[in-house]
């Protein structure tokens, strides 16, 4: 069965509320109407308070209480709290697979968005998108493991004894995790730059055309790994220059400031709760 197939076919396939899904609809359209949307996120208790949550965290270093959805738009501004809500919109619809450690799964994504919008104020990329993309890079991989769960631990066996992901499932499914991964981005409706990252996250260089933030959520995904695998040491010595120079991005100016990529994560584990 190909990957269209399987996902018209699945019967838990998650659903994101509708709110949720105007603001993915809303990304890049100049006309937003920011009160609507706000009206409509007001609807929504559970994505409120955890908006709220978020907003009123150390990492917003918000000295006065967020109280509403208003309040947050206007102090936040409309774009943060677009990625707050999406963000809390995401972890809320999936339900944790047997074996799948759902709270590991989200703290890694938060962490490849945090650096993601870290990175893009050095490639001068939209901030609030390569979050985003961040977010969901590796929703493919929960996607698989809900709707094909037997074969998702075949395949977590062999990756535990030191196999390659991506090369395993493409093996095993016949696609890979980001293939996965955008083809319910692009099910969801998300902006075709959303969809192509996550695709070509892998191999950005090898893509038919580049993709500036599968770049980026490559970078930052490195980052990641590099800093919880041994806090970075060896981080500088093989870093990715090539993308990082494709990309734009002055390496000096970076170096300087790479290890505060050690602790970006700030308010969102607060939305796992």
């Amino acid at each position: 069965m190909d990957l269209k197939q399987l996902i018209d076919n699945a019967q838990k396939l998650p659903n994101i509320p509708k709110v949720v899904q105007e603001l993915i609809e809303s990304f890049g359209d100049e006309n937003i109407n920011n009160d609507a949307i706000a009206k409509k996120i007001s609807a929504d208790q559970v994505l409120t308070a955890k908006l709220l949550r978020a907003a009123n965290s150390a990492h917003y270093g918000g000295n006065r209480k967020v109280g509403s959805v208003n309040d947050a738009v206007f102090i936040l501004g409309f774009n943060a709290v677009r990625t707050l809500v999406l963000a809390s919109g995401m972890t809320g619809a999936f339900k944790a697979p047997e074996g799948f450690d759902l709270p590991a799964f989200w703290h890694n994504s938060f962490a490849v968005a945090s650096t993601c919008k870290w990175l893009a104020k050095f490639s001068k990329d939209d901030a609030e998108t390569a979050f985003t993309c961040g977010m969901i890079h590796n929703i493919g991989e929960l996607l698989i493991h809900i709707i094909l769960p037997e074969e998702s631990l075949e395949i977590q066996k062999i990756v535990d004894r030191g196999g390659r992901n991506s090369d395993i499932e493409k093996n095993v499914l016949g696609f890979n995790y980001p293939e996965a991964g955008a083809e319910l981005a692009n099910r969801w409706k998300f902006p075709d730059a959303i969809v192509e990252s996550i695709r070509h996250q892998l191999e950005p260089l090898n893509a038919p055309e580049f993709s500036r933030y599968a770049a980026l959520i490559n970078l930052a995904d490195y980052i990641v790994h590099e800093n919880e695998r041994d806090g970075g040491v060896t981080l500088v010595e093989h870093f990715p220059n090539d993308l990082a120079t494709k990309l734009g991005i002055n390496l000096v100016k970076l170096m300087e400031r790479i290890d505060e990529t050690k602790d970006l994560l700030g308010g969102f584990d607060e939305l796992l709760h």
